[in-house]
């Protein structure tokens, strides 16, 4: 147990102890704000200074990165952004990063207003500033121009109004095939009908004149009817005849000419070479050619062979249905 007294010179030497660590604490700041009190802090240092995107080398003696700027004056704006913080110390191979705020004097609902940011274009700054503008309003300088320190904008409300346009919707026609029909007959099996639609515009004017127009919504009110059409496949084929057949620019349709068929009667031309066939009316004399038995129009001609080729041999079967 401590008597009394050994309390007492316990008491002492705590007392003093806290003296004593309280004042190397003490000391220890004052060596790092005072820099005549430790000379290896004044000494030059080799920095880096990366001033809004710009980077420059710098050597200095400064203490803290306030004094550098003071020592090289470089003059910072309320709104400029400094890393680290003014008061850090500055050791070898510091680098101190500024961002600098560019104002916006901005011409808005019959007032002035500044903007601060720190991104590149006008539109950017009038966004980080949440800015209350609708997309459709007039920004001059435009929104993606670069923005300059002290820029003037103005900014020109527009006046917004919906509008509804009511347009038809086109019907398809479906084309389908009866191999029990006449190849002459089509049907119309549904009469196609027309829907209808609904658009909401977003629709912005400036000084009376149009100036935007934005779809907001698609209501489709009618669906149309598709129309559909059965066309007839079925050819009864009556003689054949086998030789050449050739082309010509004639009346640009399905025709040809023949030498003895009645005129006004059909025959189908089938390419032996690929399998492919056309129904051709008769409407024309020819051709008189050695083995020639028909002169297709030329839109029917290639419709079974190249026109590059000429002639090509051909079987024709002549139509009774």
């Amino acid at each position: 147990m401590f008597t009394p007294k050994k309390r007492k010179s316990k008491n002492k030497y705590i007392f003093f102890s806290i003296i004593l660590l309280g004042g190397i604490w003490l000391g220890k700041d004052l060596i790092f704000k005072d820099k005549r009190i430790l000379g290896i802090t004044s000494s030059e240092k080799n920095i880096t200074l990366n001033d809004n995107g710009f980077k420059k080398e710098f050597k200095t003696s400064a203490l803290t990165i306030e004094e550098f700027l003071k020592n090289e004056n470089l003059t910072l704006n309320e709104k400029d952004l400094v890393f680290p913080d003014k008061s850090a110390v500055i050791y070898p191979s510091t680098t101190i990063e500024i961002q600098r705020a560019k104002k916006l004097i901005i011409s808005i609902d019959k007032e002035k207003k500044e903007l601060y940011g720190f991104k590149k274009n006008i539109g950017e700054i009038i966004t980080e500033n949440n800015l209350d503008i609708r997309e459709e309003d007039i920004v001059k300088p435009e929104r993606n121009t670069f923005a300059y320190n002290n820029e003037e904008v103005k900014i020109t409300r527009v006046e917004i109004k919906e509008e509804i346009i009511k347009k038809s919707i086109e019907f398809k026609t479906i084309e389908k095939e009866d191999d029990k029909l006449s190849w002459r007959t089509k049907k119309v099996e549904i009469e196609g009908e027309k829907g209808t639609k609904e658009i909401r515009y977003e629709v912005a004017y400036h000084d009376g004149k149009e100036v935007n127009r934005k779809i907001k919504e698609t209501v489709v009110t009618k669906e149309p009817i598709d129309k559909v059409i059965t066309q007839g496949t079925y050819v009864k084929t009556g003689k054949a005849h086998t030789g050449l057949a050739s082309w010509y620019a004639h009346t640009g349709t399905m025709s040809a000419a023949n030498p003895w068929l009645p005129m006004g009667s059909y025959v189908k031309v089938t390419n032996k070479d690929n399998g492919k066939s056309v129904i051709v009316k008769i409407n024309d004399r020819g051709p008189f050619g050695p083995n020639r038995i028909i002169d297709l129009d030329k839109v029917a001609f290639e419709k079974i062979a190249s026109l590059g080729q000429g002639v090509t041999n051909v079987k024709m079967e002549e139509i009774t249905n």
